[in-house]
């Protein structure tokens, strides 16, 4: 008896949910999504390397834009005419080593000359009433001119112990002080035309394929993604890898007033290709499943899948071609991923 009273009241729940349930209208799935649109755009693919600022190398007939101002000789520092940071010309007097040796051995060199001169100023007059021998006459001539030359000799070495720039530019660094000692290998300071710097930038070989003379470079400093601050070219471009980096030398030209240091660590992005006019989309718009892309195409307040071929990526924007795509179509960008086939949706504002 208990089993049949159950078995009823089992019969008569299933009924009644099955009646709520014929009643209920079908709910329809709606997602909260947000929207763009297909564009056309010119998008760029892109060599990503490092560089570093440094002086111009010196190129056919064009001297190099940097020196490092070495000592020609040792002797110790006892004049310094330059500081750092100071504007110079070429030929500009920057250092001084002792000259009193130098000065001592002028000295001497000119008592040599004045009695040279005086002594064959004696034979000319006594060749004139022929009262010496040709052999005689020429050793005071020979004494002159031996006489001169030391003491040209010795200001040349003189001059050596003044230190003069061999450019225009500024002095970046000075490595000495006054009453220090140098050697032949000692460098001085350093010295720098601002106005002529590059980039050297070491690429992989694997991309260094894509490079070519002239080819915009996009400079940046900071954070990854950040804007370019200068814009230059491709100057130059290695002919070997180098074997310990696996890497291209390559040169990338900075414009005058640059606001580049020396030695500064910069981003460089070279612009390999150039696609214009090409349908682009959010790169947050195109989703990939099972090998897939699809993009969401809104029609109403419905979206629906559609099937297309991603290409070129340039930033936030991707490259995309499929049938009956078009410019100005509206598509979801955000809430993409989780989208059926097709489906109601809700545009967050």
């Amino acid at each position: 008896m208990n089993s049949y009273k159950i078995a009823i009241l089992t019969a008569c729940i299933i009924w009644s949910n099955t009646a709520v349930s014929a009643d209920e209208p079908e709910l329809a799935t709606e997602v909260a999504v947000q929207t763009g649109k297909i564009t056309k755009a010119t998008l760029h693919r892109y060599v990503m390397a490092y560089g570093m600022v440094e002086p111009e190398p010196e190129i056919d007939d064009k001297p190099a834009a940097g020196s490092k101002i070495a000592a020609p000789m040792t002797g110790i520092l006892t004049q310094t005419y330059c500081e750092e940071g100071q504007q110079v010309k070429k030929g500009a007097l920057l250092f001084e080593l002792d000259t009193r040796s130098a000065d001592a051995l002028i000295a001497k060199a000119e008592v040599a000359v004045e009695f040279a001169q005086k002594n064959f100023a004696r034979k000319q007059q006594l060749n004139v009433t022929d009262n010496i021998s040709r052999k005689l006459y020429d050793e005071a001539e020979l004494l002159l001119q031996t006489a001169r030359q030391d003491l040209l000799n010795a200001k040349t070495q003189r001059e050596l112990l003044q230190i003069k720039a061999p450019l225009s530019g500024t002095v970046t660094a000075i490595h000495f002080k006054v009453g220090e000692a140098v050697s032949l290998t000692t460098v001085l300071a350093d010295l720098i035309d601002l106005d002529r710097l590059d980039i050297t930038i070491r690429v992989p070989s694997l991309e260094a394929f894509a490079l070519r003379l002239g080819q915009a470079a996009e400079i940046s400093i900071g954070s990854a993604g950040s804007d370019p601050i200068q814009q230059g070219k491709l100057a130059f471009i290695g002919a070997q890898v180098d074997p310990l980096t696996d890497t291209v030398l390559v040169r990338a030209t900075l414009s005058k007033a640059s606001g580049f240091r020396p030695g500064q660590f910069v981003k460089v992005r070279i612009v390999v290709e150039e696609r214009p006019e090409r349908l682009a989309v959010p790169v947050e718009s195109v989703v990939t499943r099972d090998g897939v892309s699809l993009i969401a195409v809104i029609g109403g307040d419905r979206a629906k899948q559609k099937v297309i071929k991603p290409g070129l990526r340039d930033g936030n924007l991707i490259e995309i071609s499929g049938e009956g795509l078009q410019e100005g179509m509206a598509i979801v960008t955000q809430g993409v991923y989780g989208l059926p086939p097709e489906t109601r949706i809700r545009v967050l504002k």
